[in-house]
């Protein structure tokens, strides 16, 4: 099972780097939400699957599950959605304001004619 998470976790990361080289703001924000989607996949097998008890200290108890990388990838969900939620009003303002959303024409750069 770890193995098609790490296989899907890489695809999405490859995905993301593609869509992030684009010239497309929309694209590169798509392609962040990407990146964040496959380290939280990333982070997930990282921590392994670990067979226990509840986290709760009990005297019957022997092996405790560890919480650690569902409280990592918890955080990194939050500031994932803060950042792309940023990004997306960030792109709807530069559009308003530039009435384009390619970066490469944003920047002023001659186009090759």
């Amino acid at each position: 099972m770890e193995l098609i998470t790490i296989i899907l976790s890489g695809i999405l990361i490859g995905s993301s780097v593609y869509l992030m080289l684009s010239k497309s703001v929309i694209r590169i924000i798509i392609g962040t939400a990407l990146l964040s989607h496959g380290v939280h996949l990333m982070l997930l097998t990282m921590g392994q699957l670990k067979r226990g008890s509840v986290p709760v200290l009990d005297p019957e108890v022997t092996s405790y599950t560890d919480p650690l990388p569902q409280a990592m990838i918890l955080t990194a969900i939050v500031i994932a959605f803060a950042l792309t939620a940023y990004i997306l009003v960030l792109a709807l303002r530069m559009y308003r304001e530039l009435g384009t959303d390619n970066v490469e024409e944003m920047k002023g750069v001659p186009h090759d004619d």
